[in-house]
């Protein structure tokens, strides 16, 4: 579908975690059905395809611009061979949304070496992993756009224990920046969005069950209470944040850092 005043006309955007572990609006899932809403061509990436068929349900009228497409992003040749398969089928790759993660509760001495291990390669290696494949490429076409979604968590104390999350996602923030000054002489831009406490579907399949004994409600006012804007918001608003950072409206920014938590990390109690 073609929209004539859109603002990502012509654009080919990757989304990874496009799909979602449950109905609602998942920051992949949201991000993936607005960048379609302003003219790009989408490939939704999600290790499990069945998880995009709420994305493309969603999409209603633009569920064409959407293409969904099954890949392990934390399995580096699985990567290679996604890239190949979007080079065939469209050419170029002109905006990469990494958005892959979830958390595992446990502080430094309760996790596990292993879901240290497992934490760090969701959160922080698959932003690594489709870089290192995305990055030459766009070097080649002569330019590019990558928005990479970290959490408040990276940045601020949030109100459970998580430090394999916490600490992966720190990690990307730091990931944005350095990257960003390495690529911005090739007119790659490197932004990252840091959402705050939103609902989410990974609220209600998991963290719910993690931190309120499975009291979804009672986990949502404990967040909303924290918010000076006390509005909940949800995955469309990351990906609003997602849409400017990825448009040529963001041309002179690279390399910072766009919150999106409602106040939440700025207050002091």
């Amino acid at each position: 579908m073609i929209h004539t005043h859109a603002r990502l006309n012509g654009k080919i955007a990757i989304v990874t975690g496009a799909g979602s572990v449950g109905p609602g609006w998942g920051n992949g899932r949201a991000t993936a059905i607005r960048l379609a809403q302003e003219g790009a061509l989408v490939v939704a990436v999600d290790r499990d395809i069945n998880a995009m068929d709420e994305t493309i349900k969603l999409a209603n009228g633009h569920a064409d611009a959407i293409t969904p497409l099954a890949c392990d992003v934390t399995d580096d040749n699985a990567i290679g061979k996604l890239l190949d398969t979007v080079k065939n089928r469209f050419g170029h790759i002109d905006i990469l949304v990494n958005n892959v993660g979830s958390p595992v509760p446990g502080g430094p001495a309760q996790l596990s070496t292993e879901q240290w291990h497992a934490q760090l390669d969701l959160n922080l290696s698959t932003v690594f992993l489709t870089c290192r494949h995305v990055l030459p490429l766009m070097e080649s076409q002569g330019g590019g756009a990558i928005v990479n979604i970290a959490s408040t968590s990276g940045i601020r104390w949030t109100g459970a224990a998580q430090i394999g999350y916490a600490c992966a996602k720190a990690g990307v923030i730091q990931f944005g920046r350095v990257t960003a000054v390495e690529y911005a002489p090739k007119g790659i831009r490197v932004n990252t969005v840091v959402p705050g406490q939103l609902h989410t579907p990974l609220v209600d399949a998991f963290l719910a069950r993690d931190q309120a004994k499975g009291d979804i409600r009672a986990l949502l006012n404990r967040r909303k209470a924290r918010i000076p804007l006390s509005v909940t918001g949800d995955g469309r608003d990351t990906a609003n944040a997602v849409l400017f950072l990825a448009s040529d409206e963001a041309r002179f920014i690279t390399g910072t850092e766009l919150v999106v938590d409602g106040g939440m990390s700025v207050r002091c109690d």
